[in-house]
């Protein structure tokens, strides 16, 4: 049985942070449907993903499986999985390696393998993994194991996302589960603070998303603006901020797995452009899967600096980044990048946002940058 392997950066939707427990067969549907009617999946985006609470409380007395909630979703879950296979796109659930999933639901832990064959026998194309109610003692790995195991022999490809929070070196041994993403991060929330802690904490990490497996910074709060499970109408974020979270996710190569309400995209036609944005898609998707890295900082501040990400056809993004409260000027040396003076080359650097292009100077670039924001640019050597 072979199985997939992400090599580039899943892209779809979850559920957790508009709806957390109302989900329901409607909104999953709906979602399906503008997938296809507002070119998410043109653009990429391809997984429907329902997490935590989609399930009754307890197991069948019977069969031992887990039992789809009927009020939430009557027609049951091989339905909800023809009807998104059937619109071209693929199917994701959630389960959890402890004793109960985090919000109180039956887990997978002591069930790995019959849990897998029920998915499989749904037509689940991704399985979301969580890690709530076990201890951190150094069993992860055999718990992640089991239940990949479990998958492969399911008799279904089934993607595996390991969402293990990020707690026990979880990077260093997380490949050998066969895992093809996983959570390196806590939960985000709808603020700039949240997004902005976990940008900032990956910064040492870019070297650990790599084809195979991805570091998954969590889902994406674009286009939220305070509504849902995880948003906070009192810290409603800007489109400018919105622009610096997916540029940020796109050039460090996580996983796109968009978190905002699908239903009102076709209202935020910013939001929606911004998601659906070319040239940011293909630098995240880029398929030689190179590791971004920090190529240059204001005198150490990671507020404000500068990440580089060679791709294919000998381009480089380069992402200028500003977290903080006033407008920057950046001026970065091409030496940061590897090019030298003496090299007698530029950079011919186009705008992903507005799709201008400019040239850079023969040992620097200049670029101004406004508050909580950033610039972003797909760069190519050419001669001074």
């Amino acid at each position: 049985m072979t199985h997939p392997l992400a090599m580039t950066p899943p892209m779809g939707w979850n559920s957790w942070n508009t709806f957390g427990e109302k989900i329901n067969e409607q909104v999953v549907l709906e979602t399906a449907d503008l997938f296809v009617k507002l070119g998410l999946k043109d653009a990429g985006y391809e997984y429907i993903v329902i997490d935590d609470c989609w399930s009754l409380r307890e197991r069948d007395p019977k069969t031992n499986e887990i039992v789809p909630d009927p009020v939430k979703f009557p027609r049951g879950m091989k339905f909800v999985s023809d009807y998104i296979h059937k619109k071209g796109l693929k199917f994701g659930m959630y389960s959890c390696a402890g004793t109960r999933t985090c919000a109180n639901f039956p887990s997978s832990f002591g069930h790995e393998f019959l849990d897998a064959r029920t998915f499989a026998k749904w037509g689940v194309d991704f399985l979301k993994y969580d890690y709530c109610n076990m201890p951190f003692g150094g069993q992860a790995p055999l718990f992640y194991r089991r239940m990949g195991q479990a998958l492969r022999n399911s008799g279904r490809e089934i993607l595996f996302s390991a969402c293990e929070w990020g707690a026990e070196d979880v990077w260093s041994w997380i490949r050998s589960t066969g895992a093809s993403m996983y959570r390196s991060t806590g939960d985000i929330f709808d603020n700039f603070e949240s997004m902005k802690k976990i940008a900032q904490s990956q910064l040492p990490k870019l070297a650990s998303s790599a084809p195979g497996c991805w570091n998954d910074m969590d889902m994406l709060t674009v286009g939220m603006f305070g509504r849902g499970n995880v948003g906070n109408a009192e810290s409603v974020q800007t489109i400018d901020q919105y622009k610096l979270q997916f540029a940020v996710w796109c050039v460090w190569g996580s996983p796109l797995m968009l978190g905002c309400d699908i239903r009102k995209l076709a209202d935020m036609p910013d939001v929606l452009a911004l998601v659906t944005n070319k040239d940011l898609l293909r630098i995240n998707q880029d398929p030689l899967g190179r590791q971004a890295y920090a190529a240059d900082t204001c005198w150490g501040n990671q507020d404000v600096g500068t990440v580089a990400r060679l791709l294919d056809n000998n381009e480089t993004a380069v992402l200028c980044h500003n977290f903080t409260d006033a407008d920057r000027t950046f001026h970065s040396l091409l030496e940061k990048l590897g090019i030298s003076y003496e090299s007698g080359l530029k950079l011919r650097m186009k705008d992903c946002f507005t799709g201008k292009t400019a040239f850079s100077g023969r040992d620097e670039f200049s670029v101004s940058v406004p508050a909580k924001s950033c610039r972003v640019f797909l760069c190519k050597p050419v001669k001074a």
